[in-house]
């Protein structure tokens, strides 16, 4: 396993594969807890620090689409710090030869994973035939995945919601699923909402349709072939725990960013990864080498610290902590005194 705080970025070579620590899954990642593709939120900075935390965890990169790799900076979309793996590139784009470019370049700049999104649900994306609206589609969903597979020969997976609009029986989510494996997909990762593409905002698709767990613990029952992976409304370990009784893993998102303290838990209770485990101080202080790296860099530090605003939610000094970064870290200069002033505000919590 790659050092957890190695600062080094990843320019275009494969990766070493990362050892296992459970039993393996269909293929090298072993997926049976990760952290949601998370727009503004999951970027490099976020996953170093979550990586702190967990050492088996697979984390995701923000949705990143065909058209910014194809025609923009690849290099600043891809580029991420060895120390993250295992590591996976989320991408938005419904066209099979561009997903394939860029599958091809995923592959040299050495994730561990490529997934395709095929739940975001805003305007922007349903514009450019990108997200949930793909649903419509299964068999332009699977020349997808099919493109994908052939041009790189690591795992390709897709996240997708139950449904969109009117478009959320049983019937076809199953013809979906159905189709889009004959890909060679196995792994599919499903949140466990509908997606109302017209009258609701991409926010409100994260909350107002209601979560249906049990028509995913149904899908692993109808194709147990299958990798099923569980996303949506999970806030705890225990509820983790209790959906792998049904299905193969679980995806955390917004809790994970947060509350990242739950994420020092993870190897512990779901990996039998045995290690005492790290105080919220202690997490901190492991990512404090990692900041002054990206700090001789000229990265500015609000960009990195912003990620742990919440390590000591809910708990005394917390808000202190807080406050003291959000209001020194975006001025000019700002360095990685400002991080020692705000655990001085929690120096007697451990």
């Amino acid at each position: 396993m790659n050092n957890p705080i190695a600062t080094s970025t990843n320019p275009a070579s494969p990766a070493t594969p990362v050892p296992l620590t459970t039993v393996a899954t269909r293929d090298s990642v072993n997926r049976r807890f990760s952290v949601a593709p998370m727009m503004d939120w999951t970027d490099k900075h976020c996953r170093m620090f979550h990586r702190t935390l967990s050492k088996n965890a697979l984390l995701y990169s923000e949705m990143v689409t065909t058209g910014a790799l194809i025609f923009g900076d690849k290099h600043r979309h891809l580029a991420y710090n060895e120390g993250e793996h295992p590591v996976a590139l989320q991408l938005g784009g419904g066209d099979p030869a561009d997903l394939a470019k860029c599958a091809r370049l995923a592959e040299e700049y050495g994730y561990d994973e490529i997934n395709l999104n095929v739940g975001c649900p805003s305007d922007r994306v349903q514009n450019n035939m990108i997200g949930a609206c793909l649903m419509e589609y299964p068999e332009k969903v699977r020349d997808c995945m099919s493109a994908m597979l052939d041009a790189a020969t690591i795992p390709v997976t897709i996240k997708h919601r139950l449904g969109i609009d009117e478009l959320d029986s049983d019937e076809h989510l199953h013809h979906f699923v159905d189709t889009v494996k004959a890909s060679g997909c196995t792994t599919f990762i499903v949140h466990a909402r509908k997606a109302i593409l017209q009258g609701l905002s991409p926010k409100q698709n994260r909350d107002v349709p209601p979560l249906q767990y049990e028509r995913v613990y149904q899908l692993k029952q109808l194709f147990p072939e299958l990798e099923i992976i569980l996303n949506g409304g999970v806030k705890t370990l225990d509820e983790c725990q209790h959906h792998l009784q049904h299905i193969d893993g679980v995806m955390m998102g917004r809790e994970a960013y947060q509350n990242p303290y739950i994420l020092a838990e993870v190897d512990n209770r779901l990996y039998d990864d045995n290690h005492a485990l790290m105080s919220r101080i202690e997490s901190v202080e492991a990512y404090l080498p990692y900041i002054e790296t990206q700090l001789k860099q000229d990265v500015y530090l609000n960009h990195i610290s912003r990620h742990i605003l919440n390590i000591f939610h809910g708990m005394p000094g917390g808000k202190q902590f807080r406050r003291l970064i959000s209001e020194q870290a975006h001025k000019p200069g700002a360095g990685i005194e400002v991080i020692h002033q705000a655990l001085s505000k929690i120096k007697d919590f451990t």
